[in-house]
């Protein structure tokens, strides 16, 4: 039987720091590997099991170059099928990214103590200005090519989102705004359309990237769904001349803070009475149905509704089959997230161009996901969305 435990006092008594490291880097993936092969066959090492589904065939040894040094590894081979674990496989661009980051956090001494301990645990110490250098170049580049690549055909629905991160500026902590477009074609596909960082989120900065977009090549926008900035909006009404939905879901979120809490789930309930109307004509009117409702109880909530209904119901006016979709941003929830716990790991950016190599880098594996996932919405569907429809000839006659 494996031993599971590791006897501490052996690891200390190690000659070096660096010893000590691969040492437990080896340990902690050998167990990686044993608890990974253990459910794939169904069974613990050395254990009888009514339910095995397949047998260990020995090991094959492997060396794994860490920056903490070289590491031995023996990976369990299977009778049936192969096995290879999955941290030894090639690191993503997003990974690659974010240790880039870290290090060149670390090298200019600016990064937080949680980025200097995970540099140690990493075994990053001896890293150089040189190679960062290299490194971030090679990520620059490629993310750089994603983000200002040709933009084809026409994109009905546009989301942008905003987020935002710390960024170290002439000596002072600064909160940098970080927006993000994902846009759906007439082909049904979901694409991420290009990002930028800014000091805020006034007119001049939304309507700098909207044109950014559009030199790129965005035309054919239909609607804009985003959050209540009021920047975007001028901005959308500039330069795309399009539609603009606002985020239900942020709106419901500000909506329930003028209720307390045993009130919320009520008011909650009422107004989505709103959004469970067949048509445009039939939710205006029980939007000032609730609203007229809610006066008494709730005057400030009732103002907030009377001034919103136009721009949180733009949706109704597009095809039933859009309209789960096209509501709210929740399209970049899943993304947002992400940028937001890797930034969480890197604390405080070196500066503007850490920030767009490591979301850029994580723009372009989402992408590379919508690519590969089922469209978003149907031909179908879109068949009527397009400035520019496609012409289908009919089929030749077949040669007698």
């Amino acid at each position: 039987m494996t031993n599971e435990r590791i006897a501490l006092p052996q690891l200390l008594e190690k000659g070096s720091d660096a010893d000590l490291l691969r040492e437990m880097i080896g340990y902690v993936a050998q167990r990686l590997m044993e608890a990974d092969v253990g459910g794939l066959v169904g069974a613990g090492h050395g254990e009888r099991s009514e339910t095995r589904e397949n047998w260990r065939n020995g090991y094959r040894e492997r060396e794994w170059h860490t920056r903490g040094g070289t590491v031995p590894l023996r990976i369990p081979k299977l009778r049936r099928g192969s096995y290879f674990p999955g941290f030894l496989e090639p690191r993503r661009s997003s990974e690659k990214a974010l240790a880039a980051v870290v290090q060149e956090a670390y090298v200019q001494g600016i990064s937080t103590r949680s980025v200097d301990d995970l540099v140690k645990a990493l075994g990053m110490t001896g890293i150089s200005k040189s190679q960062v250098s290299r490194l971030c170049e090679e990520i620059d580049e490629r993310v750089g090519a994603f983000l200002n690549r040709p933009l084809e055909g026409d994109w009905p629905y546009l989301w942008i989102d905003a987020t935002y991160v710390k960024v170290r500026d002439a000596g002072r902590i600064v909160s940098v705004a970080t927006i993000i477009a994902v846009a759906v074609n007439t082909e049904g596909r979901r694409e991420v359309l290009g990002m930028a960082t800014g000091p805020s989120e006034a007119e001049p900065f939304w309507t700098g990237f909207l044109r950014s977009l559009m030199r790129r090549g965005l035309r054919g926008v239909k609607l804009v769904i985003s959050d209540a900035h009021e920047g975007l909006k001028a901005a959308v009404a500039k330069v795309l001349k399009a539609s603009w939905q606002r985020c239900r879901v942020h709106f419901l979120r500000n909506a329930l803070a003028y209720a307390n809490k045993g009130q919320r789930q009520m008011v909650f309930a009422m107004i989505n009475t709103i959004f469970a109307q067949e048509t445009a004509e039939l939710a205006h009117a029980q939007w000032r149905v609730v609203s007229d409702q809610l006066r008494e109880k709730f005057a400030r909530l009732a103002a907030m509704m009377d001034a919103a209904e136009h721009e949180v119901l733009t949706f109704m006016d597009f095809p039933k089959e859009h309209r789960v979709k096209i509501h709210s941003t929740n399209v970049l929830e899943r993304l947002n997230g992400e940028i937001k716990r890797r930034s969480d790991v890197v604390g405080i950016f070196p500066n503007e161009n850490a920030v767009r190599r490591l979301v850029g880098a994580l723009l372009m594996e989402q992408s590379d996901e919508y690519a590969i996932q089922k469209r978003y919405m149907s031909l179908e569907s879109l068949a009527g969305m397009s400035e520019n429809p496609a012409i289908r000839l009919p089929a030749a006659p077949a040669l007698a």
